[in-house]
């Protein structure tokens, strides 16, 4: 997504229908009351609550929260770092703090209160717009699976890498509804969010790179 092969017209496609998909879930969190698709989304979700599936969606909301992505992804630049792969941590690190310091600003932005949660579950001092769990889980799971798998990889190997890391930000994100501290909205508007800022990582990196090359000509 990142560092695969970078084709103009595709990725810029995807970052534009990124666009509107946000800009679309903007709009729905930015009305007074929640629209008929979050409130049927939440009652659905909530429908299939059972004790031990509360602990999963409790333990996974903790691993999407910066108590568990920021000391990893320090440890993950780190090593990165230290296997001589300088560059692979540079856009690792932008990638993951410019996805918090952007949804930071987009809360700040929207302003949308967060809804009840369940579960006796702690309401976050944040805005609820987007999900920065969402955001921030999709750029940090799908850039490391970039960088982890190698060129050398079976497709099956590669396949398992992508649906590990889907899962992984999917199960995250739908957690934050599950507990009920978002609205369906919310984190639909971080994936888009999130599909928007790696994209734009990805151009970034193209026009540096063919920069680069023109100099070193």
């Amino acid at each position: 997504m990142i560092r695969s092969k970078f084709h103009p017209a595709r990725d810029v496609a995807i970052g534009l229908g990124a666009v509107l998909l946000f800009a679309w879930f903007a709009q729905l969190a930015s009305r007074s009351a929640a629209p008929d698709f979050d409130m049927a989304g939440r009652a659905a979700i909530h429908a299939y609550a059972r004790p031990w599936l509360t602990l999963v969606m409790k333990a996974a909301s903790l691993a999407g929260g910066a108590w568990v992505l920021w000391p990893v992804g320090v440890l993950v630049a780190g090593l990165l770092a230290r296997a001589g792969r300088g560059r692979e941590a540079a856009v690792f690190g932008v990638t993951v703090v410019g996805a918090n310091l952007g949804n930071e600003a987009m809360k700040l932005f929207f302003h949308r209160p967060r809804p009840v949660p369940w579960f006796g579950y702690q309401l976050p001092p944040t805005y609820s717009f987007p999900s920065g769990h969402a955001f921030e889980s999709f750029c940090f799971c799908l850039c490391l699976a970039e960088i982890l798998i190698r060129y050398g990889w079976p497709l099956a190997g590669k396949v398992a890498m992508w649906c590990a890391a889907l899962v992984c930000t999917l199960t995250i994100g739908l957690s934050r509804v599950y507990l009920g501290v978002h609205y369906p909205t919310d984190v639909l508007g971080g994936y888009a969010a999130g599909i928007v800022w790696t994209t734009l990582i990805r151009v970034a990196r193209h026009v540096w790179r063919k920069r680069a090359l023109a100099n070193n000509a």
